[in-house]
């Protein structure tokens, strides 16, 4: 039997080279069709705060989708990573409030409001390299980071993970700590609840 975390490390490895052969002119779109999707959901519409990781590198793109939200009066919080990998979280003021972190992260300058802060949001969009169709099981970087704010959120919020059509897959594999999202959004598929 193959070991799941060998599985997991694997199915990163080509997802990664994948997203390395987009194109700009792909990723730009993604990131604007993804914008336009999220924007419109009724919870995103309703919201008072959305807590939403931003993009770094080949992921899909959330700088147009924050800067649009925190326009239109939204709280915006983002995440700032923690020593150990657990995320904390701070307001978002536009794309001036950002700056360099570890790992090529950027992160929020505002002062921190605590890794329980995004038990408050009505919205959550977080990133992910894949995500089941059939159980909205999710599939990260491996540090553990999502999981810990996915395991504190409500069942009642509607957590989306945002990632390429190709990304939607039949299956991922999973690990007991693994949290699934309770939808996907993809550039193609909209949204997809999961029950």
């Amino acid at each position: 039997m193959r070991d799941i975390a060998e599985d997991k490390t694997t199915l990163r490895a080509g997802l990664l080279a994948a997203r390395a052969g987009l194109s700009e002119e792909t990723r730009a779109t993604a990131a604007r069709v993804l914008r336009d999707t999220l924007l419109t959901l009724p919870e995103a519409e309703m919201a008072g705060t959305v807590a939403a990781y931003v993009s770094i590198g080949d992921e899909p793109g959330t700088h147009g989708l924050l800067f649009a939200l925190w326009k239109r009066g939204t709280y915006v919080l983002v995440p700032r990573l923690l020593p150990g990998g657990d995320l904390d979280w701070a307001s978002y003021e536009g794309p001036d409030s950002l700056r360099p972190g570890p790992y090529g992260l950027l992160e929020p300058v505002e002062p921190p409001r605590g890794v329980t802060a995004v038990r408050g949001a009505d919205l959550i969009i977080v990133p992910a390299l894949a995500v089941s169709s059939s159980t909205g099981t999710r599939l990260g970087r491996g540090g553990g980071s999502y999981d810990r704010v996915l395991a504190r959120v409500d069942p009642g919020i509607l957590t989306v993970a945002a990632v390429y059509d190709s990304e939607l897959l039949g299956s991922v594999p999973a690990e007991p700590h693994d949290r699934a999202v309770r939808a996907v959004v993809t550039p193609s598929r909209g949204i997809t609840r999961f029950t």
